[in-house]
């Protein structure tokens, strides 16, 4: 297997890293946040780019391109930290795609792959869903339960604003009753939402990472650069295997997602699990390079660590996907803390 880009894959890389950073510097990514909005303006022009729809076939208003791609985009707005509503939106087309029956899919795709109509998804616990993001925008909401989802229409929905530490996007609480049930494989699709987060968790990282190195470079101490210290170039270093490990699990994932789907419960959680661990170490370990800096509101650095903790919670914790991993695998508790 081949991981190094299409033309094609590395002109959609190209052109998403040009336009998020045209249009969501870290002034705007700022403003937004602290204002707890989006852009409306903005999503237009997402829309019109065409990416809500990339992973939907060409039949239901999509590109037809498949997981990769999606991941792709996924990377360059979690290294842009884009406060938009792209997540949650292809979670939902996601969902409706490899789960949703024909009327279904008929009935919402074309909307949500033009970006016209938006969806999104939220996991219940005791009839509740507790973190839905961008719920008070969407027309449609996929609810999961244990393995089932269900398609509720927003208006037919309770929802509350949910506050979380991630300002950069919104978070509602939502409970619903009944619903239109989804009768495809729903693991299969939630599978590859985990991917796409993942995905996100990569560029968040990444960008986290190029912060530390940068700093590195221009701060001095004793008349060096500190990243001349092996204290700091050591921590920068770890944190490039931590980004190139994630970033070539979900890779991994995209690529079985769309050639060896029978695999993808595997490969999406070794991702996720991986992709979250290392958003947060990552970020973390960026903090301690800026020091005190770092720490003040004023720096940029603490909204990217906040948004990997919160991606890292969501679809299921490290933790959870390590456990799903050796079961897969065939360990068991005791055979996976002897190796």
């Amino acid at each position: 297997m081949n991981f190094d880009y299409t033309d094609d894959q590395r002109a959609i890389k190209s052109t998403a890293n040009e336009f998020l950073a045209n249009r969501y510097k870290m002034e705007k990514v700022r403003e937004l946040a602290e204002a707890g909005e989006y852009d409306d303006a903005l999503w237009g022009e997402i829309a019109e780019l065409g990416w809500p729809g990339i992973f939907a076939d060409e039949e239901h208003g999509g590109q037809g391109l498949g997981q990769v791609e999606l991941t792709i985009l996924m990377e360059e707005l979690g290294y842009a930290l884009a406060p938009a509503p792209f997540l949650s939106n292809a979670a939902a087309g996601l969902m409706l795609a490899h789960a949703g029956s024909d009327e279904q899919r008929q009935g919402w795709l074309p909307g949500i792959a033009s970006g016209e109509r938006r969806g999104t998804v939220g996991q219940l616990s005791e009839g509740v869903a507790p973190l839905v993001p961008d719920a008070d925008s969407a027309e449609l909401i996929v609810l999961l339960d244990n393995g089932s989802a269900s398609v509720v229409e927003a208006g037919d929905a309770q929802i509350e604003r949910a506050d979380t530490i991630d300002s950069t996007r919104r978070f509602f609480r939502v409970q619903a009753d009944g619903g239109e049930p989804l009768e495809g494989d729903v693991d299969a699709a939630v599978a590859r939402v985990e991917v796409a987060l993942a995905a996100e968790l990569v560029g968040v990282a990444q960008r986290a990472m190029e912060m530390a190195v940068d700093y590195a470079k221009e701060r001095k101490q004793f008349d060096r650069p500190i990243g001349a210290y092996q204290a700091v170039s050591h921590r920068c270093a770890q944190m490039l295997l931590e980004v190139e490990g994630a970033r070539a699990a979900t890779l991994y994932a995209s690529w079985v997602a769309d050639h060896e789907p029978e695999s993808l419960a595997l490969a999406a959680s070794m991702a996720k699990a991986y992709a979250a661990d290392a958003g947060w170490r990552v970020t973390a370990s960026s903090l301690q390079v800026h020091g005190g800096i770092g720490f003040t509101w004023e720096h940029d650095l603490h909204f990217f660590l906040k948004r990997a903790r919160t991606d890292g919670s969501l679809f299921g914790s490290p933790r959870t996907h390590r456990d799903r991993v050796a079961e897969l695998a065939g360990l068991s508790r005791s055979a996976a803390a002897a190796v």
